[in-house]
């Protein structure tokens, strides 16, 4: 039996995608142009997800949790605590 933990974190690496053509790399949850990180940074904050919902409705359903093994897997377990720099 595959471990859970491991599907959540190779489903948010099928969903959240870079291409050069959109916001020039930057991950975005596929099929929208919603930065991962956007919606991370609302998490980090505190943010619940039917606020996050409020200012994204075009978010998958299954967009937050995405975002949430997504960030896992960049910035580690802790990465609500992380502090991310932004690109110049």
């Amino acid at each position: 039996m595959a471990d859970s933990r491991f599907r959540s974190i190779e489903s948010a690496l099928t969903d959240i995608v870079r291409d050069e053509r959109i916001l020039g790399g930057t991950p975005v949850l596929a099929g929208t142009r919603i930065p991962a990180e956007t919606i991370a940074a609302y998490l980090r904050v505190g943010h619940t997800p039917l606020e996050i919902r409020a200012d994204y409705p075009a978010l998958p359903a299954d967009g937050i949790a995405a975002v949430e093994a997504w960030a896992a897997v960049e910035y580690g377990s802790d990465w609500k605590s992380a502090v991310v720099n932004a690109r110049a």
